[in-house]
């Protein structure tokens, strides 16, 4: 039996004209002999809007359920989470050709290494491109290295969560996507690095779209003070993971 990367895509109506574009991208992934990928697609609520979206092949699952924001649809599809790796992909973004075969190449290639991420390039709505110019080294990421980052450069990453590719058991363990309504990815990806080893590879790994649908282009987003809770909520949970000084991958 082949072994899975389960590929986990959150949407709502307004992204679904989006999926045709992210299911190319996923179907020119090359991987070695023996593995195949399993996409799974969770509607964050039940609407007659997305299905037509949702391409025909026995390789995809679409699932509908109860609305609750993009991180409740993430964890809720890791019900249908039959394989080792998950790798995140928004509805509205593509995966760059290689992403995966290099994401799973880390991982397999070295047990101590939780996730991996990197880099990124924005699909402008002119069709033009523009990368970070603040990328980190390529390699290793040590335990507890994003949070110090984030909290010295203004709740930014130096690394994208969108670009997440995570072993299974671990993110499972860490409960998936904090139950927040934006920020969830971000709390995830502090929380893996509290107890893990990442990664970052400097090819791109994504394209990710801003349009003017997006969830974080929405006024909402940058409410001061909803963001001020969530960043609080986030670094909370990262800090006390780190205290707690439960690593991966488990020590005798």
């Amino acid at each position: 039996m082949p072994r899975r990367i389960i590929v986990v895509t959150a949407v709502h109506p307004p992204s679904a004209k989006f999926l045709s574009e992210a299911y190319k991208s996923l179907c020119d992934q090359e991987l070695p002999d023996g593995w195949e990928w399993h996409w799974v697609i969770r509607e964050d609520g039940r609407s007659e809007e997305v299905a037509p979206h949702v391409p025909d092949d026995p390789r995809v699952t679409f699932r509908q359920g109860r609305a609750g924001g993009p991180g409740v649809a993430r964890t809720m599809a890791l019900a249908d989470a039959d394989g080792d790796y998950v790798k995140i992909l928004d509805a509205d973004d593509q995966l760059a050709p290689g992403a995966l075969a290099r994401d799973l190449a880390v991982l397999e290639s070295d047990r101590g290494i939780g996730w991996t991420t990197s880099r990124v390039l924005d699909l402008l709505p002119d069709g033009s491109t523009l990368g970070f110019d603040q990328d980190p080294e390529g390699g290793p990421i040590e335990r507890g290295e994003v949070l110090r980052h984030w909290q010295e450069h203004g709740y930014r990453a130096q690394v994208h969560p969108a670009t997440l590719f995570v072993r299974r058991d671990l993110l499972v363990a860490l409960g998936g996507w904090m139950a927040l309504p934006a920020s969830e990815d971000t709390g995830l990806l502090l929380a893996l690095d509290a107890v893990s080893r990442g990664y970052f590879t400097r090819e791109v790994g994504l394209i990710y779209r801003k349009w003017e649908g997006q969830s974080t282009s929405q006024a909402a987003h940058t409410d001061t003070t909803e963001r001020d809770a969530r960043m609080a909520v986030v670094e909370a949970r990262a800090t006390a993971l780190s205290n707690f000084q439960w690593h991966f991958p488990a020590m005798d």
